[in-house]
């Protein structure tokens, strides 16, 4: 397979990373309704779907407000069409988060919400991650130039950290390892595992963002360290937890 991967059916030229976005969407939604339908709901279906809502518009908001300032001089002069095309999971994700919050406040909701949507969410990221990868340097989820054994050509001649393919075998690590944790659910409190995801995808992602050719830093970082840093900061009582909890056991050996 050659990169970018465009095939052509009929004369026209499939874009595979759009045609892997709805897909991503489809398949994470059903997995979704299948997790609700076998599992035990203590959120009336009315609330779950104000929060749902709440979390789509949260996510499109914020994912737009992200990608924009991710190098904001040049989106601007690309236009309003361009801005308003521009998105980024990482904005979607923490928006997502925001908006939930708020509705939750709204409605007077005070059940956790988050662990229902959290596998869903990580398949939808897997399959939309091998939609950037095969779109090459189309999408700018490409590395920089490497002389690393996994460097790849990504279409333009230069072998690159193929930052798509890391993050699809991070989250594969963490979906497996989280779908364990639901078996045994006695162990984590409720809600506990959309903040490890949270927590744990956007570490990776802060780490990561060092290996992409960013062109616009603020005190050294990109917009989407500088969002991980916010988010991380945000769930500081969680990781917090995490620290005592490994603590104590520490202190047991």
């Amino acid at each position: 397979m050659t990169i970018p991967f465009e095939p052509v059916i009929f004369g026209i030229h499939l874009n595979m990373h759009l045609i892997l976005e709805y897909v991503a969407f489809f398949v994470g939604f059903r997995y979704y309704l299948f997790l609700r339908k076998n599992s035990t709901d203590t959120i009336s279906s009315n609330n779950r779907l104000s929060i749902i809502i709440g979390a789509i518009f949260g996510a499109l908001f914020f994912s737009r407000v992200v990608a924009f300032l991710e190098n904001p001089l040049l989106h601007w002069e690309q236009g309003w069409v361009a801005i308003l095309n521009n998105k980024t999971i990482m904005g979607g994700l923490f928006g997502g988060v925001l908006g939930v919050e708020m509705v939750k406040k709204i409605i007077g909701e005070k059940q956790s919400s988050g662990d229902l949507f959290t596998l869903p969410i990580i398949l939808g990221i897997i399959i939309g991650r091998i939609g950037c990868f095969v779109s090459g340097i189309k999408e700018f989820t490409y590395g920089k130039e490497t002389a690393f054994f996994l460097g790849t050509d990504l279409g333009d001649g230069v072998y690159r950290h193929p930052i798509a393919l890391y993050e699809i075998v991070f989250l594969t690590v963490l979906f497996i390892l989280i779908k364990k944790f639901r078996k045994r659910r006695e162990q984590f409190e409720s809600g506990m595992h959309f903040k490890i995801f949270m927590i744990t995808y956007f570490l990776f992602r802060f780490f990561i963002e060092f290996l992409k050719p960013n062109s616009f830093l603020v005190l050294g970082l990109s917009s989407i360290q500088i969002l991980c840093l916010i988010c991380l900061l945000y769930y500081w009582k969680t990781i917090r937890q995490f620290f005592t909890h490994a603590r104590s056991k520490i202190h047991l050996l």
